[in-house]
């Protein structure tokens, strides 16, 4: 059984039909990357499986359990799969470990003496133990990104979804933000990326999807899909970011 999975998912705002059937099976463990053209459907796919978004027809399942039932209450749902945006969105009055534990103390019910060792260990787990009592603006964009990270983490999520987390940052900071998802893979998490980054994808990715006009085109392992696509959309994406 998948860990999560989508089928057929359909999502439109008004005219605008985004996800267009889309399924996708990630079994527990893997790192699944989501490529396409921007508009292609990968960002709103992405927010549909978090429960951001309500879908329009379809049926996700989190561990065989339909999760996309119309007023299921979704907060339980989303400390189960996090969830980290393009832009940080961090709150800039408070410190990098205030934001980081807003969220779980909230809603895990803990005291901030309780949380904050499991807290720090996250920060040093990924480079940030010296940016801790650090405002945002005190931080670059690859550490905004990364205490991000931190803040989904905190949460004990089972699932991590990533929404282009690196186009935000100058080229020199990507490799930075990249490194804790290498360190995240190897720890065993079950992560869905929509990236930009094909070398990437190429080299980490348990299977890479290519999106297409709100539907999965083509799908499979790195080195058979960058290598040799059997569609010719597939082909052409690739000939151009390549």
């Amino acid at each position: 059984m998948a860990k999560l999975e989508a089928r057929g998912v359909m999502k439109a705002f008004g005219e605008n039909a985004v996800c267009k059937g889309v399924d996708l099976n990630v079994d527990e463990g893997e790192m699944v990357c989501l490529i396409g053209a921007s508009g292609s459907g990968k960002s709103t796919l992405l927010r549909c499986l978090n429960l951001l978004e309500p879908i329009d027809d379809g049926i996700i399942l989190l561990d065989g359990e339909d999760i996309s039932i119309p007023g299921l209450d979704p907060q339980p749902v989303r400390q189960r799969i996090g969830m980290v945006f393009q832009s940080f969105n961090l709150f800039p009055h408070m410190t990098a470990v205030e934001n980081v534990m807003l969220a779980p103390r909230r809603v895990r019910g803990l005291t901030r003496g309780a949380l904050l060792p499991e807290v720090t260990a996250l920060f040093e787990r990924f480079g940030l133990a010296d940016r801790m009592r650090h405002y945002p603006d005190q931080l670059s964009g690859g550490q905004q990104q990364r205490v991000a990270i931190v803040r989904a983490l905190a949460m004990r999520p089972e699932i991590m979804l990533f929404d282009e987390i690196t186009s935000a940052l100058d080229p020199e900071l990507v490799g930075e933000v990249l490194d804790v998802l290498r360190q995240l893979r190897a720890e065993g998490m079950t992560m869905i990326i929509a990236t930009h980054e094909m070398g990437f994808a190429r080299e980490l990715a348990d299977k890479v999807c290519f999106l297409e006009n709100g539907i999965i085109l083509e799908e499979g392992p790195p080195d058979a899909l960058f290598a040799n696509p059997k569609r010719d959309r597939t082909r052409a994406f690739l000939s151009r970011v390549l």
